[in-house]
């Protein structure tokens, strides 16, 4: 490709955002200030990123010009600059002109620094990444655990509310605030809303020996029944060949699992170890086909993902709306677990503005593969409120996504929150293996390495 054709189709790029801004102010209009203009970015960069601009890179490298790579968080004035070069290069001048709001390389680093201090630390100058560590259900009554903590570099205490109970969590909260007062360190809280727990009901079943167990045998082929009866599971019976007889059977906590997968749709247990297929459905049931099995038991309230059905489940669960008046109270940030599209952001919303919580800041949890896809609009819808961030939750996405995809998924949500100027946290299994023998492998620190990209990475607790 020659200059002239280059600078052809990226002044018709350029053209295209010009001649789309005013529908792009329209759509910013319920955004909150502080985010307009980053609302204004993120628009932008979807229209480029509609582009496909790999056939641009390599010719505008071996020019010396950007080749909007990595251009992220100032979309309009790299592509303008880009454009202006070409056009010197040809020995003339651009004819482009507008009076779009601009947002160079040094504001859009201001933006993100400033919207990660509202939501994690006031008073941070620099490139930082905040550290954010779960309190383990015994620091209630472990001051020194936490203290040490903070003296090691914690700056954010996570309290999940999947675990534990209110008594549990205000001993948590107390002691981080008197250690707050004590070291004089800006120490937030961060509280985690449960969400919709998608897991297996109980089971017991007896072995051979007559002892109960929780946990049914599978393996690779067999047939399953997944129901919404009340039922503490059932083994499979085989014949002589070892042919079944009789399928296994298992209860499902939420029975909007059964109510919305549809024939075809693949359902996972335990972490993505064992999956499945729907080949049947009924009223109260769904018959699954177990395509790979990488454990040999399927065990009582175990996780259940289904990447490939829309379940029509509020992402706030009566509990969580419970729980929020507790949480309005006495923490700093709530991540929102579950959060699929804009109409869920907009019912947490709804919910906080009841106890007036504008101090509070909110973190969106990108754990499943609705919420990746749905990312743009999340984003948009998040920006009517200060003090947002992103959770890359990197557990329940891979096992959704397939691990084959995590890399690639996990950059392109942090290109997004860049052009969006919103801080990231990098969560998931960052030092795991640290914090449990005291020594990193080697993958983990080039996990954490990476995690530098972000405004805060999540340590889980650990003995270590």
């Amino acid at each position: 490709m020659n200059i002239q054709k280059l600078e052809k189709e990226l002044t018709r790029i350029l053209t295209d955002i010009i001649e789309r801004e005013e529908r792009i102010n329209k759509k910013i209009l319920p955004i909150h200030p502080d985010y307009k203009p980053s609302a204004k970015n993120l628009l932008r960069y979807l229209i480029l990123r509609s582009e496909d601009l790999r056939m641009y890179h390599g010719i505008l490298s071996d020019l010396g010009v950007s080749s909007l790579r990595s251009a992220e968080g100032y979309v309009y004035s790299n592509l303008y600059n880009v454009v202006k070069i070409l056009n010197l290069l040809e020995g003339k001048e651009i004819h482009i002109h507008s009076d779009i709001e601009i947002i160079g390389y040094s504001k859009s680093m201001a933006l993100l620094r400033k919207h990660a201090n509202d939501l994690f630390n006031e008073g941070q100058n620099e490139q930082f990444t905040e550290i954010m560590v779960t309190l383990p259900n015994e620091a209630a009554d472990d001051k020194e655990m936490i203290r040490d903590m903070v003296l090691t570099g914690m700056e954010i205490a996570r309290i999940n509310l999947s675990h534990g109970d209110i008594d549990i969590w205000e001993k948590m909260v107390n002691l981080v605030e008197e250690i707050r007062s004590e070291t004089g360190k800006k120490l937030k809280i961060y509280m985690d809303l449960s969400g919709p727990k998608l897991r297996t009901a109980a089971i017991e079943v007896r072995n051979k020996k007559g002892e109960i167990k929780n946990a049914i045998p599978v393996r690779t082929g067999d047939h399953i029944i997944l129901t919404k009866r009340e039922t503490l599971g059932k083994k499979a019976i085989y014949d002589d060949k070892n042919e079944v007889i009789e399928m296994a059977e298992v209860g499902v906590m939420l029975h909007e699992v059964v109510d919305d997968a549809k024939i075809g749709d693949v359902i996972l247990f335990d972490d993505g170890m064992i999956r499945s297929e729907v080949i049947n459905k009924m009223d109260d049931a769904l018959e699954l086909r177990l395509t790979e099995c990488y454990k040999t038991k399927l065990g009582a309230h175990k996780g259940i993902n289904v990447p490939d059905t829309k379940l029509n489940l509020p992402a706030l669960t009566p509990r969580d709306i419970e729980l929020l008046p507790f949480m309005c109270k006495h923490a700093d940030i709530v991540g929102y677990s579950f959060v699929r599209t804009e109409n869920d952001v907009g019912q947490l919303y709804s919910e906080l503005e009841k106890y007036d919580a504008h101090h509070m800041g909110v973190v969106f949890k990108i754990e499943n593969r609705e919420a990746f896809q749905n990312l743009p609009g999340i984003l948009i819808k998040g920006m009517e409120r200060s003090k947002i961030g992103v959770m890359i939750a990197r557990g329940d996405l891979a096992v959704e996504l397939g691990f084959e995809r995590i890399s690639e998924v996990q950059n392109q949500i942090l290109w997004l929150c860049e052009a969006a100027h919103i801080p990231v946290i990098w969560a998931t299994q960052v030092l795991d293996n640290l914090a449990r023998t005291g020594i990193p492998s080697r993958a983990e620190i080039s996990d954490a390495a990476k995690a530098a990209q972000a405004e805060c990475v999540m340590l889980n607790k650990g003995p270590h």
